[in-house]
């Protein structure tokens, strides 16, 4: 098992796709291989620096919670086997712990996001406009000012290299339909609220969090990509947390903090990380997972 891995190479199967953090590999007609490497993304931009061991723990992560919602909805998760797949003993070393074999599905051309907490874009788009996705709020909020109901504020899916955008529920139902828009709205807050629930007891503010879905070659509702994770999701220590400042939180929100405090201006070339930085980042990634497993 590699604890380090920037960018896969099976070459025994062939590469469809390289996301922002996951590489996807053809299995068969009705399958990929999903792996997530060490690769970390800030404001859609991908940063040169790894972070180590990352992709394992948001494999164990996504499936972890894939597994605790699947009694709500279906998730991408193959029932085929590793070794049904002619791929050498060096590449099953590189990948060990951080693949999922998938099913091949339709993924929708949106993001669905959730929020409890003022915070991120949804913060930005706040102070220039005093609304979240054409959704008013009161006024006077500061930063992770808790909000005094749920959000759904999908956004449109970028290319890699883009930025994503946020977008109004009205615009969501022009791209994928009124009835898949309400579908896809109404499981999205039903698993952020059981989730919130579960980390509540965990001691950890679920603040937003972002889900995927595709469709089925039937047309069935699949959550896919990942779930939950400290990549998705925004995660704050309930002890420590206070509005009006960017909480401390086990996610890569210490990597946004970092980047905007070096005046980088969000496109390539992207800055290299401090080992410092690196070594926190892994560490909050690590201590979510501990907290959610052990």
């Amino acid at each position: 098992m590699k604890n380090i891995l920037h960018s896969s190479n099976i070459k025994s199967l062939k590469k469809i796709y390289q996301g922002k953090v996951r590489d996807i590999y053809e299995v068969d007609e009705d399958n990929i291989l999903i792996i997530s490497t060490d690769r970390v993304s800030v404001f859609d931009v991908i940063l040169p620096t790894p972070i180590p061991k990352k992709g394992i723990i948001l494999n164990e992560v996504s499936n972890f919670w894939f597994n605790k919602f699947s009694n709500l909805i279906k998730n991408h998760n193959s029932t085929k086997n590793i070794n049904d797949l002619k791929i050498t003993d060096e590449e099953f070393d590189e990948i060990e712990g951080r693949y999922v074999i998938a099913k091949k599905l339709q993924a929708l051309p949106v993001e669905s996001i959730v929020r409890s907490y003022l915070i991120g874009s949804g913060y930005s788009d706040y102070l220039s406009k005093g609304s979240v996705c054409n959704l008013e709020l009161p006024q006077n909020l500061k930063i992770a000012s808790k909000l005094p109901n749920l959000i759904y504020t999908p956004s449109s899916k970028a290319e890699v290299g883009d930025h994503d955008v946020n977008i109004s529920i009205e615009e969501m139902s022009e791209i994928i339909g009124s009835e898949l828009s309400e579908n896809v709205k109404n499981i999205s807050i039903e698993i952020f609220k059981s989730a919130e629930e579960h980390l509540r007891k965990c001691k950890i503010i679920l603040a937003d969090t972002k889900f995927e879905f595709g469709l089925s070659k039937n047309g069935d509702l699949i959550l896919m990509d990942e779930l939950l994770t400290s990549d998705s999701s925004r995660f704050w220590l309930s002890d420590s947390y206070q509005e009006g400042i960017s909480p401390p939180s086990l996610d890569k929100q210490f990597i946004r903090d970092y980047v905007k405090s070096i005046s980088w201006n969000d496109t390539m070339p992207a800055p290299e990380l401090p080992d410092d930085i690196v070594i926190k980042t892994s560490e909050k990634y690590e201590d979510l997972r501990k907290i959610l497993m052990d």
